[in-house]
């Protein structure tokens, strides 16, 4: 029976060449949740503005890029149109409207989850519902979301490997690159698997502090 072992010297010496990758990573996973967000907040925004047929297109974008594998989507992008994208661009419009659709449902439960008497009150002082939304309920709603948006960042993080399907020579390339050089991807594959863990403890510290914060004021 065969059990694969793992090269400690190796990790120690592919190390260096496989962290150059890291910017590509970090690149793509930013840019993808900060456009995420501002797509889920702006889609959510709207389609709670119950216009019936701009809610029905909202709930299809939705349900299909919710539906449908990144992978799918990011090979359509890269390869299906009829103008040739960059591997980087094309992952981040990707990582951004596949992540867009489950932030928008996010911040949907969080709103909903404010107590109605806001939007009331809002009414009654005369602001309009973009005033109301943007000064009083999506400050709370941020505040709710918190969890559940460090979990969307984390999956697109670790989405992001996918990206060294259409070349992008992000940490998971970089490390193939060395598995395939030296015939041993089980301790490249264990190398990258402690990256990504390790920008995902970040993100859960970040997620921590975030909350103190906030709790405090």
């Amino acid at each position: 029976m065969y059990f694969p072992t793992i090269d400690i010297s190796l990790i120690i010496e592919s190390f260096p060449f496989v962290l150059r990758g890291l910017p590509f990573t970090l690149v793509i996973s930013i840019a993808s949740f900060i456009i995420g967000n501002v797509l889920g907040v702006l889609l959510t925004s709207i389609s709670l503005l119950d216009i019936p047929i701009i809610k029905y297109i909202i709930q299809f974008y939705l349900s299909f890029l919710r539906g449908t594998p990144a992978l799918v989507l990011l090979f359509i992008l890269y390869f299906g149109l009829p103008v040739q994208l960059d591997p980087v661009h094309a992952a981040i419009i990707c990582f951004s409207l596949t992540s867009s659709a489950f932030l928008a449902e996010i911040y949907r439960g969080a709103i909903l989850g404010i107590d109605f008497g806001q939007w009331e009150a809002s009414k009654a002082l005369g602001l309009s519902y973009w005033v109301t939304m943007k000064d009083i309920i999506l400050p709370q709603a941020f505040r709710i979301a918190i969890p559940s948006l460090s979990n969307v960042a984390m999956d697109i993080v670790k989405g992001s490997s996918l990206a060294a399907m259409i070349t992008v020579p992000d940490i998971f390339q970089k490390a193939k690159i060395v598995g395939g050089r030296e015939f041993d991807y089980m301790t490249m594959y264990v190398l990258v698997a402690f990256i990504y863990w390790g920008i995902c403890l970040i993100i859960n510290f970040l997620q921590k502090r975030l909350e103190e914060k906030l709790t405090y004021y």
